[in-house]
């Protein structure tokens, strides 16, 4: 059996936003869908879930998922038998990023967690067409599960997050790097960047799919990860 795989979504998602992946990944190893919820900075995620963790294990992380993913490689390295990076982004966030959240979190508080997520999840950060109002739908429903008090928790993680350039330079591991090609929110360019930072990474643009491939795309999503996992450890 192939080492476990522990899979993080993005902000304000819940594990139906890997079903595909569950279902199909599922059939010959160990998959975990672990929260990114216990902490208000990412170290502290990072740090919730390598207590939970097994002591090896295959990571794959989306969006906010992803940069919680490169804080546990960044801390724990030796733990990690291969990454996977889903739409997401090594930087910081800018002063003038960190501070576009504020408005976000005041009206969240507020009780208008709908309208946060309908601006905070544009339909133009995923791929053109009639499947758009459905992800958007999905990505609704899974925000009203997690409620207004895990967006202002998670909004204050991404504000404080640190750079992690150093931590892919540094990675060792068979790594696959992967997003839509309509990423209107973290676009391929980013990505092509990451994966030039990671020596051997592979990059997989998911074609007709934006910023949330797994559902967009679930099926050449799936795909890619299971080539991922087949990878031998020991790169060449």
């Amino acid at each position: 059996m192939s080492e476990p795989l522990v899979l993080l979504p993005g902000m304000m998602c819940d594990a139906r936003v890997f079903t595909h992946q569950m279902a199909a990944l599922s059939r010959d190893r160990a998959v975990t869908i672990a929260p990114i919820t216990q902490g208000e900075r990412i170290g502290d995620i990072a740090a919730f879930l390598l207590s939970q963790l097994p002591e090896k294990f295959a990571l794959a992380g989306l969006s906010m998922g992803g940069i919680v993913a490169m804080e546990i490689l960044r801390r724990a390295p030796e733990r990690v038998t291969r990454i996977a990076l889903l739409d997401t982004n090594p930087l910081s966030e800018s002063p003038t990023s960190a501070a576009a959240y504020e408005p976000w979190i005041v009206k969240a508080m507020a009780g208008q967690l709908d309208d946060v997520m309908a601006d905070f999840m544009r339909p133009e950060y995923l791929a053109p067409g009639a499947g758009r109002a459905k992800v958007l739908a999905q990505v609704q429903a899974m925000a009203r599960s997690m409620g207004p008090e895990v967006f202002v928790q998670q909004a204050r993680a991404l504000q404080r997050r640190m750079d992690q350039q150093k931590t892919l330079r540094r990675l060792k591991c068979p790594a696959l790097v992967l997003c839509g090609e309509h990423d209107g929110l973290t676009p391929v360019k980013r990505h092509q960047f990451m994966a030039e930072l990671i020596p051997y990474a592979e990059l997989r643009v998911i074609a007709d799919a934006g910023h949330l491939p797994v559902l967009e795309q679930p099926e050449a999503t799936t795909k890619a990860l299971q080539d991922w996992m087949g990878q031998p450890f020991v790169l060449q």
